[in-house]
């Protein structure tokens, strides 16, 4: 008999993009009680920036190859290493914006979290008072959580990755410096929704385990082929796991947390939210899909191809109502997690493909589009009332051009990366015979590009009025992600290849 303590087998070098950005994420929190704190957003920002430099390095020496490893826990893969590597280039784009101080004194985030909303105190932190840098380690602990998120083989690990990413995210969002009221409601409303939302997951979790007896996707994925149980129990258990992944993904019916938690949360926290959860959300969703449940194909594409239906439709209906610029980025953001979700229901490789794409393509656009939000400020903050933006295109002939140039992109217009992601995720769902999916996408396409549209006539169109604000001029981190973001937009719709051939060569998931 062998005494000696088992230890998993651990592929450290397979591990390691993860590893690092957990250890820049606690080398953060001591710097925060050791380092100065003139000194802390520089120290701050700066190891931030390195760890995601080296977690990309890492990644990107990984090559193709596929590894199981920590026993069947996680698959280091094709697309796994893809999402990853899309994760850590957004997630560096977006701490660009969450380092930015030039737009505002202190930057975007307040100083004290615990200090009382519309108290004196309150209002001379708004004013003077050097914003927190605590920011900076809980954004690589949500990064971090993303990247085991996507690479998560059994859903016991799963959910601890969707926990320590959301975690994290919820204090971010109650951290804004101006409008505190209306940040620390977002904050509660996405941390109460959220917890309903774990608490399905979890209960999803224990329903599979009691029908496949493992929580490994491999494991049941042979269960759904050969287990005597119930299958009341798989499908039940299947559908708490897909309103746990699909509140991360902001579908209907599970979508009413994203409107509020957008335009209560400081922007550079929405930008990372919008780009960088939904691309972790998606690879969880297509890892559930491709590898764990693609035995019940039929029933998947049934169910959650009716929410796709939905959530697109609602998503651009609702846009349309909408007055404020981040609401309306927000309900965009709805309306795109159907469009993606067309792509997951494809189940081929041609639909994991597209959807990667689509991740991508819409992660840069999101984020320049915010960055571009950042900017548009009076002395209160930023203006985000689209009643505010009138005129813009005449005080502000550089920056309206670019957000036209962006809100046409999410109109999926030729020569753009939102064109081009759209034609993917349809084409892929035409060859799996989900036409009526395309069509859905196509009518809501065209409603969507109303409220984009509406708000390039006000831009161009309109008078500016006495309460038209101008347009600050960006700070080097600033303009480097609305450049970066902007960019990426023209080039992925005009020469889009290599990407796509970089998605194709990401292959299939490990074990499939």
């Amino acid at each position: 008999m062998n005494d000696k303590l088992q230890l998993p087998n651990l592929d450290y070098a397979a591990l390691s993009p993860m590893l690092i950005l957990f250890g820049v994420a606690c080398i953060g929190v001591l710097v925060e009680g050791f380092v100065p704190r003139r000194l802390r957003h520089t120290v701050q920002l700066s190891l931030s920036l390195l760890g995601l430099v080296a977690a990309l390095v890492m990644v990107i020496r990984q090559g193709s190859k596929d590894v199981i490893t920590a026993q069947t826990a996680v698959a280091i893969d094709g697309p796994g290493l893809f999402l990853s590597a899309t994760i850590i280039v957004l997630g560096i784009v977006s701490l660009l914006l969450i380092g930015e101080r030039t737009l505002e004194t202190g930057g975007a985030f307040v100083a004290q979290a615990a200090v009382t909303a519309n108290t004196d105190a309150d209002r001379d932190q708004a004013a003077r008072t050097t914003g927190a840098t605590e920011v900076f380690p809980l954004t690589m602990f949500a990064l971090a959580g993303m990247l085991l998120f996507c690479t998560a083989n059994d859903l016991l690990v799963m959910f601890v990755a969707l926990e320590v990413f959301s975690l994290p995210l919820y204090l971010l969002c109650a951290l804004a410096r101006r409008r505190r009221l209306l940040s620390q409601e977002a904050a509660l409303k996405y941390f109460l929704l959220g917890s309903f939302a774990s608490a399905f997951f979890l209960f999803g979790v224990a329903l599979v385990y009691g029908y496949a007896g493992q929580v490994d996707f491999k494991a049941i994925d042979a269960a759904i082929q050969n287990s005597p149980n119930d299958d009341l129990l798989l499908y039940v258990g299947l559908a708490m796991l897909a309103i746990g992944l699909l509140f991360k993904a902001a579908a209907v019916p599970f979508h009413v947390w994203t409107p509020d938690v957008y335009q209560g949360a400081p922007t550079p926290v929405t930008a990372l939210m919008a780009a960088c959860t939904k691309v972790a959300a998606f690879g969880g969703l297509l890892r559930l899909v491709y590898v764990g449940f693609s035995r019940t194909e039929w029933e998947l594409q049934q169910v959650l191809g009716t929410v796709a239906v939905i959530t697109m439709l609602v998503g651009a209906i609702l846009a349309v109502t909408q007055t404020d610029i981040k609401r309306l980025l927000a309900y965009s953001s709805i309306a795109n997690a159907g469009y993606l979700l067309v792509g997951v229901l494809a189940i081929s490789e041609r639909g994991l493909s597209s959807s990667m794409f689509y991740l991508v393509a819409y992660g840069f656009t999101v984020l320049a589009a915010f960055a571009v939000v950042t900017l548009v400020r009076d002395a209160d903050g930023e203006a985000t009332h689209l009643s505010r933006w009138a005129g813009l295109g005449r005080r502000s002939p550089l920056y309206a051009t670019l957000f036209t140039f962006i809100l046409l992109a999410f109109a999926g217009l030729p020569l753009t990366s939102g064109f081009t992601a759209k034609f993917g995720v349809f084409a892929a769902a035409i060859d799996a015979d989900q036409t009526w999916l395309v069509i859905a996408g196509v009518v809501s396409s065209a409603i969507l590009a109303f409220p984009y549209l509406r708000v390039v006539v006000m831009m161009w169109l309109s008078e500016p009025g006495e309460t038209t604000p101008a347009v600050s001029i960006p700070g080097a981190m600033t303009a480097a992600a609305l450049v970066i973001g902007t960019v990426a937009t023209l080039v992925l719709g005009v020469a889009p290849s290599v990407l796509i051939d970089a998605t194709e060569h990401a292959g299939i998931f490990v074990g499939k």
